[in-house]
């Protein structure tokens, strides 16, 4: 045998399920550990402080961070040769310049784990494209093509960081019942089931750009402290 072994041959061009539940593993070396999706700081505001809370947090940030992240995802998945243009949208639509920070970090961090994991000329262009980093759904929508997955598997693995992460930093923060934080995923599922089903469908310039506010200042605030347990 000659070259570099590739455990993932087989899943493309297929629809890759495999793929798809390792890119949306927590577990992924993506970085993702690190950040809480703007909860920290909800947290220390107060206004996140039990499951109910908690499922109203994570509602709000998948039909505003959520449904954006899904729509590029799926644009990405779909026409990866519009990567630096999507950027650029993306970019506008994320007037904090720390989540900015944030999703580029993130884009980084993705992208070098996926041209390890599936060396592909489609990443090294979308590198060379942008040194200074991708946003985050860009690299997801364009790692699930070379992955094999539709964009509506990158819009579902999307929306699914956009509450797995802060779920799991909830736990962490709030010291909350880990099996009652996993039942307020479960109830949102459908909700995400639907919105990845319509980001799937999104074609440019029909992408949405609905705002949060409170995250964007939560996250400029969160970025000043000199203390926090994760990045953002």
């Amino acid at each position: 045998m000659t070259g570099r072994p590739n455990a993932l041959d087989d899943a493309v061009p297929g629809s890759g399920p495999a793929a798809l539940l390792m890119l949306a593993d927590g577990r992924f070396p993506a970085g993702g550990h690190a950040h809480s999706g703007g909860l920290e700081a909800a947290v220390a505001a107060g206004r996140v402080k039990d499951t109910g809370t908690l499922e109203a947090f994570l509602t709000g940030r998948v039909h505003t961070t959520g449904v954006i992240a899904a729509a590029f995802a799926a644009a990405a998945c779909a026409r990866p040769e519009t990567a630096k243009t999507l950027d650029v949208e993306l970019d506008a639509r994320t007037p904090s310049p720390a989540l900015r920070a944030t999703s580029r970090t993130l884009g980084r961090q993705l992208l070098r784990a996926a041209r390890e994991i599936r060396p592909h000329a489609r990443l090294d262009a979308l590198a060379a494209a942008l040194p200074e980093g991708p946003h985050q759904p860009i690299v997801l929508g364009v790692t699930g093509q070379v992955l094999g997955l539709s964009p509506h598997d990158a819009a579902a693995a999307a929306l699914h960081e956009a509450v797995a992460g802060p779920a799991t930093a909830a736990v962490r923060l709030l010291g909350l019942d880990p099996y009652a934080v996993h039942a307020v995923l479960v109830r949102l599922a459908p909700r995400l089931d639907r919105l990845a089903s319509a980001a799937g469908h999104r074609r440019r310039p029909d992408l949405p750009s609905p705002g949060s506010p409170m995250l964007d200042i939560s996250a400029e605030h969160h970025a000043t402290w000199e203390v926090r347990l994760f990045a953002s």
